[in-house]
């Protein structure tokens, strides 16, 4: 029985090129128009598993996110990143100057405003997904209408690609997290990332204090996000990401964060993906 693996978005997408990647491509794919659905066929056991967009080194934390993970009590077992390639594709025959309106995920045209600058009469579309566009393109024959996709979507889809790599920054890539129900599926030595969340009391210098504690216990923070806490206005929660060389070390850092920070919650412990 294959591995059912829920993503963002359909067949084409980078989120299922991520799956194919990170789980390899016998598996069940599950394809979500929202994140909201993708953690719900989690939640209701649907999906073994899922992938989900976190940050991208352009855009920055997709904020929401952080939020869905934590109150669905559902934790990260490891990470990808994916160098991201925008290509504006259309029904074949077809040219840039037949194109009234492109349709893309709103992440996608904002990393791609600076080309379309010079065609005006463009209208730039927001969509719930680079590769649903491209599908809908090609099932409707929509004519004046242009997809920004990666390249497996064309390939799935039987569009043209007429302007290749289209995104404003070249060097462009997401990291995206490995989600499950069920924290921890690596054993200790092979796990040298975590994700944690904690609050911090009002007093001056606590976080300053929390830092201090995770760098004496030689881990290396790679992310901090701050995110109101809804329930208590006024007062945020912290998500931070770091990396370490032994499972002591972090194990370590771990107990005495507990004691010092208040709510705070493991996300996952996975292996660090810019370490081969």
């Amino acid at each position: 029985m294959s591995l059912k693996v829920a993503i963002q978005g359909i067949k084409g997408s980078n989120h299922h090129q991520v799956a194919n990647d990170f789980f390899g491509n016998d598996i069940d794919l599950v394809e979500c128009l929202s994140f909201d659905a993708m953690i719900d066929h989690l939640c209701s056991g649907t999906a073994d598993k899922g992938v989900m967009a976190i940050e991208n080194s352009i855009a920055g934390s997709i904020i929401p996110n952080y939020n869905l993970v934590y109150h669905n009590n559902i934790h990260i077992i490891g990470e990808h990143y994916l160098s991201i390639h925008h290509n504006l594709m259309v029904l074949p025959g077809r040219s840039i100057e037949d194109i009234e309106e492109v349709h893309s995920h709103p992440m996608a045209l904002l990393q791609c405003k600076e080309f379309f600058r010079k065609y005006s009469k463009i209208k730039l579309v927001e969509s719930v997904d680079t590769a649903e566009t491209a599908n809908r393109i090609s099932e409707q024959g929509l004519t004046n209408i242009a997809a920004i996709a990666p390249k497996k979507a064309a390939e799935l889809y039987d569009l043209e690609i007429i302007a290749p790599e289209i995104q404003t920054i070249k060097n462009n890539a997401t990291r995206f997290i490995v989600l499950k129900k069920q924290n921890k599926v690596l054993p200790k030595e092979e796990i040298n990332k975590a994700s944690l969340r904690f609050i911090t009391d009002h007093k001056r210098g606590s976080l300053a204090t929390v830092l201090n504690v995770m760098s004496d216990c030689n881990l290396n923070l790679t992310k901090i996000q701050s995110l109101p806490v809804i329930e208590t206005p006024w007062k945020y929660a912290f998500f931070v990401d770091v990396t370490f060389d032994t499972y002591d070390q972090f194990a370590k850092a771990k107990s005495l964060l507990e004691i010092m920070s208040e709510d705070f919650r493991i996300l996952g412990e996975y292996k660090n993906a810019l370490i081969s």
